[in-house]
């Protein structure tokens, strides 16, 4: 990101610090955990108690292997759309929309004075921190509010695994003025079960194909293409699931 302001939030670090941590725990992240806990610290924008719950997550990150770090992150955030990190995931979803949203936010970005690095997703959660961290207290803290309706479900999905990750959340929205309470959230569909393949003919057993024959006397010679559609919408013939996609392209720390 290419930074054009020298106005900052006096959260500024806080929110950088979030913004990291909230980003794949990759080796580089790991080694420079020391100095993100010691900037947090400093600033002390945060509670105590919201400080001792990020403290836990920094030396979890620390103190186990970085592949578990790494395998854990990618169960939590890329498998369902409930803890989802790109905001516009839990607002548009896959309509149309959020192409232009996409563009409103950059828009937004760029008339703050950021520029964003190719490859960075606009409504990516530590892309929107970045940002927010370099506006003036009261403007940051409006645009935080403005999204906190969002960052609720996504704290409230992390609560609901708990995961040491939603004290990040917990953080923002704190940092936002409002007050971190956990609220009702639907149950979400794993994204590989919604992709799975139906049974195709009632099964590959013999018992099955002998039921497709039965049920499908007139049915034509050769192979029939598979179709790959959620496992949701085969449940009821009067509801269609839409497929979901989830983004894993992320900034680097």
């Amino acid at each position: 990101m290419n930074r054009h302001r020298s106005e900052v939030s006096s959260s500024t670090r806080t929110l950088r610090v979030i913004a990291h941590l909230l980003g794949y725990p990759s080796e580089e992240l790991r080694e420079h955990l020391g100095e993100l806990q010691e900037a947090l610290h400093d600033e002390n924008a945060l509670g105590k108690s919201r400080l001792a719950e990020i403290d836990a997550l920094i030396a979890r990150l620390s103190n186990e292997p970085g592949l578990s770090s790494e395998a854990a992150y990618v169960e939590l955030f890329d498998r369902g759309r409930g803890t989802s990190l790109h905001l516009f995931e839990h607002v548009h979803g896959d309509s149309r929309d959020r192409g232009p949203a996409m563009i409103d936010l950059v828009k937004t970005y760029e008339a703050g004075g950021l520029l964003l690095d190719d490859g960075e997703l606009p409504d990516y959660l530590p892309v929107v921190l970045q940002f927010a961290s370099t506006q003036p207290n009261a403007e940051s803290r409006q645009f935080l509010g403005e999204i906190a309706h969002i960052i609720r479900l996504i704290f409230s999905a992390l609560v609901r695994r708990e995961s040491s990750y939603a004290s990040l959340a917990g953080a923002l929205l704190e940092l936002a003025g409002e007050r971190a309470e956990a609220v009702s959230i639907p149950d979400e569909q794993d994204i590989d079960e919604a992709w799975a393949e139906p049974e195709v003919f009632g099964g590959c057993s013999t018992e099955g194909q002998a039921s497709a024959s039965a049920n499908s006397p007139t049915q034509p010679e050769g192979t029939q293409p598979l179709y790959f559609i959620p496992k949701a919408a085969t449940s009821s013939a009067s509801s269609v699931t839409k497929p979901s996609s989830s983004d894993t392209r992320r900034t680097s720390p």
